[in-house]
């Protein structure tokens, strides 16, 4: 004898009743519901695969932004605070002759004239304004139509801040040059023109390679100037403290700035 088909009702009812609606097909894309299609669990749990555990990202997408490497705000504070203290110090020795500027007058004249002289010029004109300027002005055209306007403001007003900061620097320590009787040497002004250019263009272009070549630029400037004996390694050392001070200013400035709500 075959068996009849069991209704929908409960086992204890005897009445045949027909098909109640399920109540589940409402839930049934509800996350963590079963039958849900949805890659997580029905006790709320995520699954062991990686996808199940992914997070929305910023915009309500699915996956997250990767994070953007950063330097750590530690470093960002010792930053200028060493290149401060670096200035004051090499600073003072220069002004009040101390035994700091005595061992540098005696390092530059043993290593003065060292090296090929067509090389070593070469290096220290990459500090001049005829060769840093169209590279800063080049970036700052890209930044440009790039639409990044702002940076661009403050990478011209960093290069504009570099003679408002050396010259009246020149004239009050008054250090004499290596190889003549004139002075106004201590800091470098073609230093603190290659490193503001050179790594100012740097931060507007924004490519990898470009922090690095900039760096490397700016040392071969800085050796230049010393074999050939237009400045003190001193010199060389109190621009670099000095402008490091001025770009890390305004970098901190475009960033705050490019967090500031426009609307």
């Amino acid at each position: 004898m075959r068996e009849t088909p069991r209704s929908q009702g409960t086992a204890g009812d005897s009445r045949a009743e027909p098909p109640q609606p399920r109540s589940g097909r409402a839930l049934a894309h509800t996350t963590g519901a079963f039958g849900s299609g949805t890659p997580h669990r029905s006790d709320g749990r995520p699954p062991q695969t990686p996808r199940g555990a992914r997070q929305t990202g910023p915009a309500g997408h699915c996956g997250t932004t990767p994070p953007v490497p950063r330097w750590p705000a530690s470093f960002l504070v010792a930053l200028p605070a060493l290149c401060a203290l670096l200035f004051a110090v090499v600073t003072w020795q220069v002004a009040a002759d101390g035994p700091l500027r005595s061992l540098d007058e005696r390092i530059e004249l043993k290593i003065v004239g060292s090296g090929p002289s067509t090389l070593t010029g070469l290096l220290a004109d990459l500090g001049s304004m005829a060769v840093a300027l169209p590279v800063l002005a080049a970036a700052i055209a890209y930044a440009l139509w790039s639409g990044r306007r702002r940076k661009a403001l403050y990478a011209a007003l960093a290069m504009a801040a570099v003679p408002a900061l050396v010259v009246p620097l020149k004239a009050l320590i008054g250090r004499q040059g290596p190889l003549t009787e004139a002075t106004g040497y201590y800091p470098s002004g073609h230093t603190a023109t290659a490193m503001v250019a050179y790594c100012g263009a740097a931060l507007l272009v924004r490519a990898k390679w470009t922090m690095p070549v900039a760096v490397l630029l700016t040392v071969a400037t800085g050796i230049g100037l010393v074999l050939r004996g237009y400045h003190w390694p001193l010199d060389v050392l109190g621009s670099w403290c000095l402008c490091g001070m001025l770009l890390w200013v305004t970098s901190r400035r475009r960033r705050s700035s490019s967090r500031t709500p426009t609307g």
